[in-house]
C-alpha cells in the first residue's frame, strides 16, 4: 500500500488559497474594528474621523467574526503590486469638530488600535523579541500622548497626537511553480508616525508636502519628543485639519506563503518554556491522582471484595454489621436518587455537551481546519458543534431521569430545562450586554440579524436534537442497577468535616484547577490582550489531562465518602470537580486586578466578568459531568463485584 502511493506537494492551511498577484495589480487595504487593551469594547473604524470612501462596503463575515466585534469594510487605501510609493495622500477632510477631536482623543487615551488587511494578512508592527526572534504586535496605535501628560495619573485633559502617516512595508515571495511576473504576500508591516503636514510653497504642484521631503526624517513616533522647528507632531483638537498620508515599499521575502502565519503566531522561548511547565505540572497533578486511584482499585478495593465475596460464601449466623463494614453496607442504598434528581440530571447533560464541544473543536484545531487566516472560525465551529452536540446532552440527561423512574410528563419538562439553561443564560448575558453596548454605539453590539440567527440555531436546532436524544434514552429501557434499592433509607452516621459537601467541594475543585491554570493565563492574554494563541497541541494535551483529573479526583472522593457509609455521593461527584469553576472565576478576578488596565466605566468591567462568570460557569459544568460519570462507573463497577443476598 505504502509503495503504491504516489508522492505530493501541499500545504498546511485548509480552506484557505493563495492568490497570486502580478506587477502593477491594483490592491486594495480593508479596515478592521479599531481595538484595545484597556477595554473589551471594539470601536467601528469609521467612527472615527477618518477619510472615508464615498460608498462604505461592509465585507461578509462569519457569525464568529460578528460576535468577536470584526467589522471590515473597505477603505481609500490602496496599491499597486510592487510599485514604492512615497506620501500619498488618502484625503484632506474638513477641520475636526468638537465632537470629533474629543472622540479621536478619547481612543488615543483608551489605547485604541487600528487594524488593517491585506490579502487576508492583518497589519502589524513588527520587533525583535530578547532572543533575536522577529515577532509582530497586530496594528497600531491611532495616536499618543505626550510623554509629560502620560506621566500624570490624570488622562482627561492630556494632549493627544494622531498617527496620521503610515509606513507599509509589504514583503513577497516568488514562487518557482507560478509564472515569473506572479508574487505572492507574504508579510504586512506598517509603521505608524505623527506629522503635520505643510505645503510645498515652492513647488508647482499644490499636492506636494513640505513635509515628506525623504531626505529628512520629521515624522514623529511615540512617545512625543521635541522636534526642529521644521516639524511638529499632528495635535488633536478642534479646527485642526488632518491630511491623512501613507507611504508603501515592497521587500523581497524568503517566507512562503503557507508560513506567512508563524511571524503572527511565534511564541517567544520564556512562553514556550511556560507552555511545557504547564504541560509537566499538570502531569504531575494527575499521576499523583492515578496513583491514589491505583491504590484504592488494586488495593484496598481487590482485598474488599475478596473479603466480602468469601463472607457470603460462608453460611455465617453473625449478623450482617459484623460481617460487612465499610463500603459494602450501602448495596440498598446506594443508588437511591438523589435530592433533586432532575437538576443533577440537567448539569450532567449539559456538562457533556461543552466537554464534547471541547473535544471536538480541539479535534478541528489540530488538523488545521481553524487557521487563523479564518478570522471568528474557532467561535462559528464551537457554537455549530454546540448546537449539534444537543443530541448528547438530551441523550446523556435522559437515560439519568430514566433511571431515576421520573414520569414522562416530568421527563418532557426537564428535557425542556436541559434545552434552556445554558442556552438560555448565556442568551440573556449577550442580550443584557448589548443593550449596554448599544448605548455606546460600539462595534461589539451583535446586530439583529446575528441574534436572529442565534436563536434560531437554538430553537431550530440544538433543541429539537435535546429532544430527539432524550426521547431515545428514555425510550430504552432503563439501566438495571447491580443492587436493589431499600424502601426505607439507611441512617447515615455523623460525616466528618472533610467528607462534607463544602470541603468536598473546595479540596475537590483544586486539582483540576491546578492542572489548567498556567495555560488558563495565555488563553486569557489571547482574549484580553488580543494577543496570538495557536498551541493546541499543548492545550490538548492539557485537556486530556484535566479530564482524567476530574474523573479521577471525583472517584476518590466517593470512595471516601461511601467509606464513611455516607450514601449520598450523587451530588458530591458532580461537585467536587464543578467547583474548579469558582477558582476560574476568582483566578479571572485576580487577572482582572493584576494584569488588566480596564478603562471606559462600568460597560467593560461589566462585560468581562460577565463572560469571565459564563465561561467558568461552562467550565464547571463539563468538569462536573466527566467527575459524574467516573464515579457513576465506578460505583456500578464495585457494587457489581461483590456478591449481594
Amino acid at each position: 500500500l505504502c509503495a503504491a502511493t504516489t508522492p505530493a506537494r501541499a500545504f498546511y492551511l485548509p480552506g484557505v488559497a493563495p492568490q497570486d498577484f502580478a506587477r502593477d495589480d491594483l490592491v486594495n487595504f480593508k479596515v478592521n474594528s479599531l481595538t484595545s487593551d484597556r477595554t473589551p469594547v471594539p470601536m467601528r473604524f469609521y467612527d472615527l474621523p477618518y477619510c472615508r470612501p464615498s460608498e462604505i462596503r461592509a465585507s461578509a463575515e462569519n457569525l464568529g467574526e460578528v460576535l468577536r466585534g470584526d467589522r471590515i469594510f473597505n477603505s481609500l487605501y490602496q496599491m499597486q503590486m510592487r510599485l514604492d510609493e512615497r506620501c500619498k495622500v488618502v484625503c484632506e477632510p474638513e477641520p475636526l469638530s468638537e465632537h470629533e477631536a474629543d472622540r479621536l482623543r478619547a481612543a488615543i487615551v483608551d489605547g485604541y488600535r487600528v487594524n488593517m488587511i491585506l490579502d487576508n494578512l492583518p497589519a502589524a508592527q513588527s520587533f525583535v523579541d530578547d532572543a533575536g526572534v522577529k515577532r509582530y504586535d497586530r496594528g497600531f496605535p491611532v495616536g499618543f500622548v505626550d510623554e509629560m501628560d502620560a506621566k500624570r495619573a490624570d488622562y482627561k485633559d492630556a494632549r493627544a497626537y494622531v498617527n496620521n502617516h503610515a509606513t507599509f512595508t509589504i514583503l513577497y515571495h516568488k514562487d518557482e511553480s507560478r509564472p515569473d511576473s506572479a508574487r505572492r504576500i507574504v508579510g504586512f508591516e506598517v509603521e505608524p508616525h505623527s506629522v503635520k503636514h505643510r505645503r510645498d510653497p515652492n513647488a508647482t504642484d499644490p499636492s506636494v508636502l513640505s513635509t515628506c521631503d525623504p531626505e529628512r526624517v520629521l515624522f514623529a513616533k511615540p512617545p512625543a519628543r521635541r522636534f526642529d522647528s521644521d516639524a511638529s507632531a499632528q495635535v488633536v483638537a478642534a479646527g485642526e485639519k488632518i491630511l491623512w498620508t501613507y507611504d508603501v515599499a515592497f521587500k523581497p521575502s524568503d517566507v512562503r506563503w503557507a508560513s506567512r502565519w508563524d511571524t503572527y503566531l511565534a511564541v517567544s522561548k520564556s512562553d514556550e518554556e511556560i507552555h511545557w511547565f504547564s504541560v509537566i505540572n499538570s502531569a504531575v497533578v494527575m499521576l499523583f491522582l492515578s496513583a491514589m486511584v491505583a491504590m484504592i482499585v488494586l488495593r484496598t478495593l481487590r482485598s474488599d471484595i475478596t473479603r466480602y465475596n468469601a463472607l457470603e460464601s460462608v453460611d455465617l449466623d453473625a449478623d450482617d454489621d459484623e460481617s460487612e463494614s465499610g463500603w459494602k453496607l450501602l448495596h440498598g442504598d446506594v443508588f437511591r436518587p438523589p435530592r433533586s434528581p432532575a437538576r443533577l440530571a440537567v448539569c450532567v447533560g449539559t456538562g457533556a455537551q461543552l466537554i464534547i464541544v471541547a473535544f471536538v473543536t480541539m479535534v478541528f484545531a489540530l488538523l488545521g481546519f481553524l487557521s487563523p487566516a479564518n478570522r471568528g472560525g474557532l467561535m462559528t465551529a464551537s457554537l455549530m458543534t454546540f448546537a449539534l452536540a444537543g443530541v448528547a446532552a438530551g441523550y446523556v440527561a435522559g437515560r439519568m431521569f430514566r433511571a431515576f423512574q421520573l414520569s414522562p410528563s416530568e421527563w418532557r419538562r426537564n428535557t425542556a430545562h436541559v434545552a434552556v439553561a445554558f442556552p438560555g443564560l448565556a442568551f440573556a448575558v449577550l442580550i443584557s450586554l448589548n443593550l449596554m453596548v448599544w448605548g455606546k454605539e460600539g462595534a461589539a453590539a451583535v446586530p439583529f440579524g446575528t441574534l436572529f440567527q442565534l436563536c434560531a440555531m437554538w430553537f431550530c436546532l440544538s433543541t429539537p436534537l435535546v429532544f430527539l436524544g432524550s426521547h431515545r434514552a428514555f425510550a430504552a429501557p432503563a439501566p438495571e442497577q447491580p443492587t436493589r434499592t431499600n424502601k426505607i433509607p439507611r441512617q447515615v452516621p455523623r460525616t466528618p468535616w472533610y467528607l462534607k459537601d463544602d470541603a468536598t467541594a473546595l479540596l475537590g475543585g483544586i486539582l483540576p484547577f491546578g492542572a489548567v491554570f498556567i495555560e488558563l493565563f495565555f488563553i486569557l492574554s489571547s482574549v484580553w490582550l488580543h494577543q496570538a494563541y495557536y498551541i493546541f497541541g499543548v492545550l490538548s494535551v492539557v485537556y486530556v489531562i484535566l479530564v482524567v483529573t476530574c474523573a479521577e479526583i471525583a472517584i476518590v472522593i466517593t470512595y471516601f465518602t461511601l467509606c464513611g457509609e455516607d450514601y449520598r455521593w450523587w451530588w458530591k461527584a458532580f461537585n467536587s470537580p464543578a467547583f474548579a469553576g469558582a477558582y476560574v472565576f476568582a483566578y479571572s478576578a485576580y487577572y482582572y486586578l493584576t494584569r488588566l488596565d480596564i478603562s471606559g466605566g462600568v460597560i467593560p468591567t461589566a462585560m468581562y466578568f460577565s463572560y469571565m462568570g459564563l465561561a467558568s460557569i461552562g467550565f464547571g459544568l463539563a468538569c462536573g459531568a466527566v467527575g459524574f460519570v467516573a464515579s457513576y462507573a465506578f460505583v456500578r463497577a464495585i457494587y457489581g463485584s461483590v456478591k449481594i443476598d
